[in-house]
């Protein structure tokens, strides 16, 4: 249980930083895509017998690589590319899980358990989940400063395309990280339901991204222990909650947008 408190933890900390910058660059679907893609790298991986998590690691980056190129050079629109990306990889995933025998693992993968990390598991997200979280951090400006306009970012010299590039790379990685807590079906949940929240209720940026850290934090530690208590599946839990948490923030905006309307 220790391990997948910290487990939580960790990953509430990275996706709050990504879903700060999916929200804020409205990259939702493109979150969602990535997410839905891993399946296909994690069969691959699995059919060739090799780690269905570096398999995973690999699609994700790879599909966010296409993404960023795509909707910077290519006449195709980026919901465009990253719905063929998605199907695409969730054929592949479908067809090599028919034929792979013993497919009934991977289903870890699209549902997730954290109450099944490993030292190894931990290990990796420190290591991995605390590079991902340093370019957050060193390039956070930065990048905050692209996402409102790309434009005026490249006027004042800063390295647009790298940190275009980047960021959806290190969504990737959060995003590859995050698979063995809630899994791929509902991954892309902890990248947009918190930050949503948090919108509803922040108006500047410092407020926006601590709300979201709090909201996220309160969603991934509070579903575990809830899941822990009533025997539930710990994934759909969270997201269960954090969707909860959302309701009760929109009600009340709606009850006082309604109640200054009448005054």
């Amino acid at each position: 249980m220790l391990r997948a408190l910290l487990a939580s933890l960790g990953i509430g900390l990275l996706t709050s930083m990504a879903g700060f910058f999916v929200i804020y660059r409205r990259l939702a679907f493109a979150g969602q895509g990535i997410a839905h893609a891993i399946f296909g790298g994690v069969a691959l991986a699995f059919a060739l017998g090799f780690s269905p998590l570096l398999g995973g690691a690999a699609f994700a980056i790879a599909i966010a690589v296409a993404i960023a190129a795509i909707s910077r050079h290519g006449s195709l629109s980026e919901d465009a590319a990253i719905g063929i990306f998605f199907s695409a990889a969730m054929a592949l995933g479908t067809v090599l899980v028919a034929r792979t025998p013993g497919y009934v693992d991977l289903f870890g993968y699209l549902f997730g358990n954290i109450l099944a990390v490993t030292p190894a598991d931990l290990w990796t997200l420190v290591v991995a989940g605390g590079l991902t979280l340093a370019f957050f951090v060193h390039y956070f400006h930065d990048l905050v400063a692209v996402a409102f306009s790309p434009e005026l970012a490249q006027v004042d010299g800063k390295p647009v395309a790298f940190l275009e590039y980047g960021l959806l790379i290190a969504i990737a990685a959060v995003v590859v990280l995050a698979v063995r807590m809630v899994g791929i079906v509902l991954v892309s949940a902890l990248l947009v339901i918190p930050p949503a929240t948090a919108r509803l209720r922040a108006r500047h940026y410092p407020a926006f991204l601590a709300l979201t850290l709090a909201l996220n934090l309160t969603s991934s530690l509070g579903g575990l222990l809830l899941s822990y208590w009533f025997d539930l599946p710990s994934g759909g839990t969270i997201v269960l909650l954090a969707t909860t948490l959302f309701l009760a923030a929109f009600a009340r905006q709606h009850l006082t947008f309604r109640r200054h309307t009448r005054t």
